[in-house]
């Protein structure tokens, strides 16, 4: 009898614990693609995917890129935004370097002095950056991109890759 009672005490404390865990507002990893390199950390966020696409819209393959085209890095289905006014208030930074460390390109806020949007309409956030002078072929670039969000301060999505022009 002794044993029932202390497998169901144990039991239900394992069962409240859930409750608890499950009923707190909770969102936390960490996630690397393994042929691209790109890997991405989040807390707060709630994060369906990040990935790197390239000139034709399209999920890459690895983290090869061509000079003089155009990619992005896509935060898919990012939400738990806090709102102010039914309204999201995303920031980003983007910022590429070249191996010594300097920038290459630089932005603090892509949404600096921007009114919010609805939620729907912050689900994906990309960064674009153009593959161009000063970048070399040859060479390979690491680039950042932070995004956090203005109305909730401990929601933030940290994403690094490296980027092999060619």
């Amino acid at each position: 009898m002794k044993n029932l009672k202390t497998t169901l005490s144990i039991l239900l404390t394992t069962l409240l614990s859930c409750l608890i865990f499950i009923g707190c507002d909770f969102s936390k990893g960490v996630k690397k693609d393994l042929r691209t390199g790109l890997s991405f950390s989040y807390n707060g966020f709630i994060v369906q995917d990040v990935l790197l696409i390239d000139p034709a819209n399209k999920r890459m393959p690895d983290n090869k890129v061509n000079l003089n085209t155009r990619i992005a890095i896509a935060a898919i289905g990012l939400n738990n935004y806090g709102l102010k006014d039914g309204k999201v208030f995303p920031g980003t930074m983007l910022l590429v370097t070249d191996k010594k460390g300097t920038p290459i390109l630089k932005a603090d806020d892509l949404f600096a002095g921007d009114q919010g949007h609805l939620p729907a309409e912050a689900s994906e956030l990309r960064g674009a950056i153009t593959i161009a002078r000063p970048m070399i072929a040859g060479e390979t670039y690491h680039v950042k991109m932070h995004v956090w969000d203005k109305v909730k301060a401990d929601n933030e999505l940290n994403i690094e890759a490296d980027l092999v022009v060619q």
